[in-house]
């Protein structure tokens, strides 16, 4: 089968799609045959090199954690879903390789009909962190969030996961997203220089929690949250620096309960999956040369 993989740290030409033998369900796994799959922005940064102190790879590395499709091996132990049935899901931060003609999931929920299969594949990383951020935080009907960077594909699902809990969501962006972010519910406003004014002058009773999708202004988000505690990053490296905790797959347990939530949500029409860009899985190399703009609004896809 095809896989896309990369055997060196570098640009986005190292990744390259191969053949390689098929993977099989474990117990408690079970595998798909893909329609589409995530480009996760964790693995752009994997693949450059920039995490290789703080999150090392063997090579050759296979890509891609998330992915949509429809199940063809059960693993022993498994109930609750048949050969035939469409899913969505994660491979696990460990096992990774969903970029792939077939992927072995970990963690699955029942692809709302809602979803095409673009949008249910950039759906599990993206709830996932949700959950995980949104459950560490402890948000709560009634507070105001802040997300930095939430017009991007897991800031967008971060936003609409907090909205469902009851809260209050600010949401920065370009200009050119706002009206975005205002269709999902979020209170816009740029990011940059002056953020803590623009934030505190539509949040005058303060904020009680921050996530960052976007990295670049831990200071300021400290800041406005009041205690570093109050703030969880997925982008930006430095956190240790300001006493802010940088989540991610190697640190902290992952939320594989966010899936369900998803589904539930997207069944009632609450949640919506952005979606970027979609690339053929031969097209790899343009997928991540686009993610690594980090200027994409939604998840990039390929489809196999």
């Amino acid at each position: 089968m095809r896989a896309a993989q990369f055997t060196a740290y570098g640009p986005p030409a190292v990744v390259h799609v191969t053949e390689v033998p098929e993977p099989h369900a474990g117990p408690g796994e079970i595998r798909v045959a893909v329609r589409a799959s995530g480009v996760a922005a964790g693995e752009v940064a994997l693949r450059s090199g920039r995490l290789r102190d703080l999150m090392p790879v063997a090579f050759p590395f296979r890509t891609g954690f998330d992915a949509a499709g429809v199940v063809d091996e059960v693993g022993a132990g498994v109930t609750g879903v048949r050969v035939g049935d469409a899913v969505f899901g994660a491979a696990g931060f460990a096992r990774r390789g969903t970029n792939a003609d077939l992927a072995v999931l970990t963690a699955w929920a029942a692809k709302p009909a809602a979803w095409d299969w673009a949008e249910a594949a950039g759906a599990a990383g993206a709830a996932e962190t949700a959950a995980r951020v949104l459950d560490r935080l402890a948000v709560a009907a009634g507070q105001t969030v802040l997300v930095q960077g939430a017009s991007g594909g897991t800031g967008a699902v971060v936003v609409q996961f907090a909205l469902a809990l009851g809260a209050v969501v600010v949401g920065t962006a370009s200009e050119h997203n706002h009206d975005y972010l205002r269709s999902l519910g979020a209170v816009p406003t740029t990011y940059g220089p002056g953020l803590a004014g623009r934030v505190r002058a539509l949040a005058p009773g303060g904020v009680d929690a921050v996530v960052d999708c976007a990295g670049g202004a831990l200071p300021d988000l400290v800041g406005l949250a009041g205690d570093p505690a109050r703030v969880v990053t997925i982008a930006d490296f430095a956190a240790r620096e300001h006493g802010v905790h940088l989540s991610h797959g190697g640190a902290d347990a992952p939320a594989w309960h966010g899936l369900a939530v998803a589904a539930g949500l997207a069944d009632e029409g609450r949640l919506r999956v952005p979606v970027a860009a979609a690339f053929p899985l031969d097209e790899v190399v343009a997928a991540h040369e686009l993610a690594e703009t980090r200027h994409a609004r939604g998840k990039i896809v390929l489809t196999s």
